[in-house]
C-alpha cells in the first residue's frame, strides 16, 4: 500500500511536470522497448523565446482547451499555471467574451484573427488583451490546433484616454481662441472699416459729378470697404456662431448652407428635422463644426454641383449627413496608398464627433461622391421630420 501511493505521488508530479511545461520529454515502455517521446511544441530554444516573452501565448484545441500556456499568461490571470493547461480558455473570459470564442477560432482556422477582450482572472481581476489568433498544424490525433499571443492593452488604453482628455482640451482651448479673435474682428476691425466706409461715402458724394474719373474711383473705393465689412462679419460670425447660441443647429445649418451655396454656386438641398428640445452646446458646436469643415473640403476638392445636408433625430441620438456627387476619393478599406483627401480635415472632425461620444463614418470612392454621417448618442425624443428645402 505503501509502495503504490509512493508510485501514485510519483505519477502525479510527473503529470504536473508536463503540465507546467518542465518535462521536454518522456521515457516510456512500448511493443519495441523503451521509447523517447518528445512533447509536441516543447523544444528547448522554442520554448526558453516563449517563455521570455511579456506577452501571454496559448496552445488552444479546436474546442479552447488550453493544450500549452507560458508564465505570461498564468499572470494575466494570476492563477498557477497548472491549473491554466488542461482547463478551458472560457473560464477566464466574461460570458460575453465567450460566446465569440467558437466564431473566432473557426475563422481563425482559414486566415488567423484578432480580437480585443477583457481577460478574468482568479482574483476577480479584469485585463484588456488584445487575442492574435494562428492555426498550428494539425497534431497527431489530426486535431486542428491554434497558437495565441495575448497583449496586455491597459497602457494602451490608459494612452487613448491621455490623449482623448488632450483632444478634448485642444477643441477647448481652439474654441476660446476663436471667441477671442472674433470678439477682436467685431469690436475693432469692423467698426475700425464701417468709419472708413462711412468716410468713403462722404468722400463719393463731395466730388462733383463732373470729375467722373476721381468720382468712379470712390464709388468703387465705397463697393470694396462694403464687401470687406460683409467678409469681415462672416469670418467673425463662423469663428464664434452667436447665432448657434440664440436659434440652434437648425438654423444655423440653413444660413451655413446658404452661405455656401451664394459663395460656391454649389446648390444645397436640406432635409432637417425640428428638434423637439436643444441639444447640449457642446453637441450642436460640434456638428456645426463638422458641417464647417465637410463644406469646406466639397468646396476645396470634390468639384461637386450638388450637395445633400440631413439631420435626423433617432431614437438613440442625433444623425447628420452632408453628401456631395464630387469625384470622392479612396479610403484606405479601398486600398489608398495616400493620405486621404483633407486628412487633417477629416481626422479633426473624427475628433468632434468623439469629443462628444459620437461616431463619423466616411463612404467615398472615386468618381462616385462623398458622404459623411455623425452619429451622436442623446436621450432626446425623435420628432417627425419636416423636410425643407435650399
Amino acid at each position: 500500500m505503501i509502495e503504490l501511493r509512493a508510485r501514485l505521488a510519483e505519477s502525479e508530479e510527473a503529470l504536473r511536470a508536463i503540465r507546467s511545461g518542465e518535462v521536454d520529454a518522456v521515457l516510456g515502455a512500448g511493443r519495441k522497448g523503451r521509447q523517447i517521446f518528445t512533447l509536441e511544441g516543447a523544444e528547448h530554444a522554442y520554448r526558453v523565446l516563449i517563455e521570455s516573452m511579456n506577452e501571454g501565448a496559448l496552445t488552444l484545441t479546436a474546442g479552447a482547451v488550453i493544450l500549452y500556456a507560458n508564465q505570461c499568461f498564468a499572470r494575466m490571470v494570476k492563477c498557477p499555471l497548472e491549473q491554466v493547461i488542461g482547463s478551458s480558455l472560457r473560464r477566464f473570459l466574461s460570458g460575453d467574451d465567450r460566446a465569440i470564442i467558437p466564431p473566432l477560432l473557426k475563422r481563425a482556422a482559414k486566415s488567423g484573427s484578432k480580437v480585443q477582450i477583457m481577460l478574468h482572472g482568479s482574483a476577480e481581476s479584469c485585463l484588456p488583451v488584445q487575442i492574435s489568433i494562428r492555426p498550428l498544424a494539425k497534431n497527431d490525433f489530426n486535431q486542428g490546433t491554434f497558437g495565441l499571443v495575448l497583449t496586455d492593452m491597459t497602457e494602451a488604453r490608459r494612452n487613448e484616454e491621455r490623449l482623448r482628455e488632450l483632444t478634448q482640451r485642444i477643441v477647448q482651448v481652439q474654441e476660446a481662441e476663436r471667441g477671442r479673435i472674433a470678439l477682436e474682428l467685431h469690436d475693432n476691425i469692423t467698426q475700425l472699416l464701417c468709419a472708413v466706409l462711412f468716410r468713403s461715402e462722404a468722400l463719393a458724394e463731395g466730388i462733383s459729378p463732373r470729375e467722373t474719373r476721381a468720382k468712379r474711383e470712390a464709388v468703387k473705393l465705397r463697393e470694396m470697404l462694403g464687401k470687406a465689412v460683409q467678409e469681415v462679419e462672416r469670418i467673425s460670425r463662423n469663428l464664434r456662431p452667436g447665432m448657434l447660441e440664440h436659434l440652434g443647429l437648425v438654423e444655423v445649418i440653413r444660413a451655413s448652407s446658404k452661405d455656401f451655396a451664394e459663395q460656391n454656386g454649389v446648390l444645397v438641398r436640406l432635409n432637417l428635422a425640428e428638434l423637439a428640445t436643444r441639444l447640449p452646446a457642446d453637441t450642436e458646436l460640434a456638428l456645426y463644426r463638422i458641417l464647417q469643415e465637410a463644406l469646406k473640403n466639397v468646396a476645396k476638392h470634390a468639384q461637386a454641383r450638388h450637395v445633400a445636408v440631413g439631420l435626423n433625430q433617432r431614437a438613440n441620438g442625433i444623425e447628420l449627413t452632408i453628401g456631395d456627387d464630387g469625384v470622392g476619393f479612396a479610403t484606405k478599406r479601398q486600398g489608398a496608398k495616400h493620405k486621404t483627401r483633407g486628412g487633417l480635415g477629416l481626422l479633426g472632425m473624427r475628433e468632434r464627433a468623439t469629443y462628444v461620444g459620437g461616431t463619423l463614418e466616411i463612404k467615398s470612392a472615386r468618381r462616385t461622391g462623398t458622404e459623411i454621417t455623425v452619429r451622436i448618442p442623446t436621450a432626446a425624443p425623435a420628432p417627425a421630420p419636416i423636410a425643407a428645402a435650399a
